[in-house]
């Protein structure tokens, strides 16, 4: 006789969303996070719902009530590798893994599954459903943001700080005038189509020094 599932209030459940996983520059980063059934924060939505000042408010509030919480990257190198869609899922296990409590449950936002090796339920939309799957989608835009901040000062001209690794027309703009740097991601069309223009550019100088030898 196979025992009734322990309802939600008393099981350990892992809410687990990503981040950057559209951008062209940067990192994907994906957090999951272990809330108690009575977390007491105010204002958790979907972290695309939010201002960054409401997300940068509930972050330590969300570290400090947290029976667990953990965020894990896929860096642009395995990005490149795998394809975005494994390394979302190399990050989501990452931040799984990185937890210290094994949870009941795993609520993934999205359809499809990170094969995470622990019971799982994919929510579409679940970013805007369940808290858990929120507080991991305000852990992960924020920690992903504070890492574009960064990268920002170590690659000026790009806008990292503004456009956080997205394609905005300003990027875009930058990676014309610029070229990608380190942190851009080859695999993706606009910065390999970049490449290919600037290796064209090279070889046709080449051959133009060349000539006039």
């Amino acid at each position: 006789m196979s025992a009734a599932p322990l309802p939600d209030s008393v099981r350990l459940i892992a809410g687990i969303d990503e981040a950057g996983r559209g951008c062209l520059a940067g990192p994907v980063m994906a957090a999951a996070v272990i809330l108690p059934a009575v977390h007491g924060l105010v204002g958790l939505n979907d972290s695309k719902q939010l201002s960054a000042r409401a997300r940068e408010k509930l972050f330590p509030q969300i570290q400090q009530r947290a029976l667990a919480w953990a965020v894990g990257t896929a860096s642009v190198a395995e990005i490149d590798q795998l394809n975005i869609l494994q390394a979302n899922f190399l990050a989501m296990r990452r931040a799984v893994a990185a937890l210290g409590r094994v949870p009941a449950l795993c609520r993934v936002d999205g359809n499809q599954d990170p094969r995470l090796g622990l019971p799982t339920a994919l929510v579409v939309g679940g970013d805007a459903l369940h808290a858990e799957i929120m507080a991991a989608s305000i852990l992960a835009k924020v920690s992903r943001d504070r890492l574009l901040l960064e990268l920002d000062g170590r690659y000026p001209g790009y806008g990292f700080a503004q456009h956080k690794g997205y394609g905005t027309a300003a990027h875009l703009a930058a990676l014309r005038r610029l070229g990608p740097c380190a942190e851009h991601r080859m695999s993706f069309a606009p910065c390999a189509q970049r490449s290919l223009l600037e290796a064209a550019s090279r070889t046709a100088q080449a051959a133009g020094a060349g000539a006039g030898a």
